[in-house]
């Protein structure tokens, strides 16, 4: 088959179209003909090679951690799943990844696309909205009422943590240019702050939940607007202050997203179809494009 492949970390010079065994299904795996992925931060990231000592793999590395296609072979032991089902999933971290022909994915990970939504749609949300609905509901615990603050509500992270946290029933603040400032509040978002003009810790308190996805000085000014004792900074960035943390009586907490969708299930409605809103800025042709 053939993959967007890297045979050495750097640049977007690096990827490169290849000719790859095509996976065979083991049991309790199926195999995936790929009809879109998409490109998140990881990728790049990987690519460079800031992630080495976390995926030191042999070369070449098949990138890509969003798959949505048609199953095309399903093996021993899967039960819930046939070929010609619509899939998509968010595939464990193995240097084969979804910039490919066809993936190899573990059955537990997978989940139906609802008939109202596209390939392109649906490649955009299990890496995205499985890190947005862990943050908030496995790790905040995020509850009807509560005030959350989501910052780079712009992102592909945000924009769907401003929807899974409206639909819970949150009072949704978030961080972004004023240029974003329409488009997130019709995503769900009550409140947005221009960050380029506006210091957030400036404005808010009494907090009950804030998603961090910047680290650094943004996280540690988080803390000043959580309320205390019961306030939670969740990170996908890094490490919170402990002391910080400890001074404010609030509890902040690092996580790694899983692959498993779990609870998490009711992201897409999978009963009703997606309500929600998931945006792809633009199309590219994986195979045959160094513009990734």
């Amino acid at each position: 088959m053939k993959a967007v492949v890297i045979e050495n970390y750097g640049g977007k010079e690096e990827l490169k179209e290849a000719e790859v065994a095509t996976p065979k299904a083991g049991a309790g795996q199926v195999v995936v003909e790929m009809k879109a992925t998409s490109i998140n931060p990881i990728d790049w990231k990987l690519r460079e090679g800031y992630l080495k000592q976390m995926m030191d793999w042999p070369f070449p590395i098949i990138l890509g951690w969003d798959a949505a296609g048609v199953i095309s072979e399903v093996g021993a032991d899967v039960t819930d799943w046939k070929v010609g089902d619509k899939v998509f999933a968010r595939p464990e971290t193995t240097r084969f990844g979804t910039y490919a022909e066809y993936a190899l994915i573990d059955a537990p990970l997978l989940a139906k696309i609802p008939d109202n939504v596209s390939f392109d749609e649906a490649a955009s949300i299990p890496l995205a909205g499985l890190t947005a609905w862990q943050a908030l509901f496995d790790h905040a615990n995020l509850q009807a009422g509560e005030k959350v603050l989501i910052h780079a509500g712009a992102g592909g992270v945000g924009t769907l943590a401003i929807q899974l946290a409206k639909n819970a029933g949150a009072h949704v603040i978030t961080t972004a240019s004023e240029k974003n400032a329409a488009f997130l509040k019709e995503l769900g978002a009550d409140e947005v702050i221009d960050y380029k003009t506006t210091n957030f810790a400036d404005v808010l308190t009494d907090v009950d939940v804030v998603f961090d996805t910047m680290g650094g000085d943004i996280q540690k000014d988080s803390f000043k607007v959580l309320k205390e004792k019961t306030g939670r900074l969740i990170s996908i960035v890094s490490e919170p202050d402990q002391e910080i943390a400890k001074e404010k009586k609030c509890r902040g907490e690092k996580y790694l997203v899983s692959a498993k969708w779990g609870p998490a299930s009711s992201i897409c409605g999978f009963n009703g179809g997606w309500q929600g809103k998931s945006h792809c800025w633009c199309d590219i042709p994986i195979l045959g494009t160094r513009g990734l």
